[in-house]
């Protein structure tokens, strides 16, 4: 029996030290990044543009392979069964871990233990926009001709559950206001119909309007995170008028659960310096984003942060999946 205890230690030391190694020689090929959404949107381009910068101090190819669908759903699927040895990860989005747990039912993963939380990437603030039409230049009398008109103003989204409908309904929850909601599909459409006056406002990603302010299609009333955004340096902040608001879209890297500790802190290292860099931060400053960085555990708690805020909001306002 000694003997069969002792060989079950010198076993499993033997498997541990076999996954250090494995974990040591890692990246040996490509390395595949999954993006959950179409080619050409904000997620893609930004995974795009960190794969550039990773690759070469990995040493290896990054494969971003784009996998739309079910409100980013399927394509982190494809991470959470995917071999936790680091050469899947997820290109995470409010949607995988944050949102859909709340507003689908029968998610194919398990949100909190499906996933390994790698690194903070970036904040992407929301802006507060209003068709030019409308007469109001500041949060306050928005929210002012929203309860004297109660149930007449619209505001669009990129789609039920988006970033951009939950910064809304928040908006809605928080000013005590009584505004309709209008759900597309994607931002795109969504702006224009806001150009064209068929909507009243939309809380979206900043990124999508500088050009459209700049030409005077819509007017920017706020910027819906918690600080100012150089960017738009001249516009106030909602939470001026509605203290603590703070409307934005985290973006996070991730592997399946189990991956390496070694493989998460080397992912993590890099990253953080691809995230250091001064070009790569006047690169994410022209777009509007805000780089985050630190520890996995500071993602861990951002993921779990947002989760209990959206969890808040879509129980307060009722939303369900289309």
């Amino acid at each position: 029996m000694e003997f069969g205890r002792r060989g079950a230690l010198l076993g499993a030391a033997g498997l541990l030290a076999a996954g250090r190694a494995r974990a040591e020689e890692w990246p040996a090929r490509p390395i595949r990044l999954v993006v959950p959404f179409a080619p050409g949107g904000a997620s893609d381009l930004l995974a795009r543009l960190l794969a550039e910068r990773l690759a070469p101090l990995l040493g290896q190819p990054i494969v971003v392979e784009n996998r739309p669908g079910a409100g980013a759903t399927l394509g982190a699927d494809v991470v959470a069964k995917a071999k936790p040895d680091g050469y899947t990860l997820l290109y995470g989005t409010p949607g995988p871990q944050i949102v859909n747990p709340y507003l689908m039912r029968g998610l194919p993963y398990d949100a909190e233990r499906d996933f390994t939380p790698v690194v903070s990437l970036v904040k992407a603030p929301n802006l507060l926009v209003v068709h030019p039409s409308l007469p109001v230049r500041t949060v306050a009398e928005l929210i002012a001709l929203a309860k004297a008109r109660p149930g007449e103003l619209t505001f669009g989204t990129s789609g039920v559950g988006a970033s951009s409908h939950l910064a809304g309904e928040t908006l809605k929850l928080r000013a005590g206001i009584e505004v309709t909601h209008v759900p597309f599909r994607g931002s795109g459409p969504a702006i224009q119909e806001l150009i064209a006056g068929r909507i009243s406002f939309m809380v979206d990603t900043l990124l999508l309007f500088p050009e459209h302010r700049a030409s005077g299609a819509v007017r920017a009333i706020a910027v819906a995170g918690a600080e100012k955004s150089g960017l738009m340096p001249d516009l106030p902040t909602i939470a001026e008028t509605l203290p603590g608001f703070d409307s934005f879209a985290f973006n996070y890297l991730a592997g399946p659960a189990g991956l390496p500790e070694p493989i998460v802190a080397r992912l993590n290292r890099d990253t953080n310096r691809v995230l250091a860099d001064d070009g790569f931060r006047r690169r994410l400053a022209e777009l509007g984003l805000v780089p985050i960085g630190g520890p996995p555990a500071r993602a861990a708690e951002i993921i779990r942060d947002e989760a209990a805020k959206a969890r808040e909001v879509i129980l307060a306002a009722g939303i369900k999946a289309e």
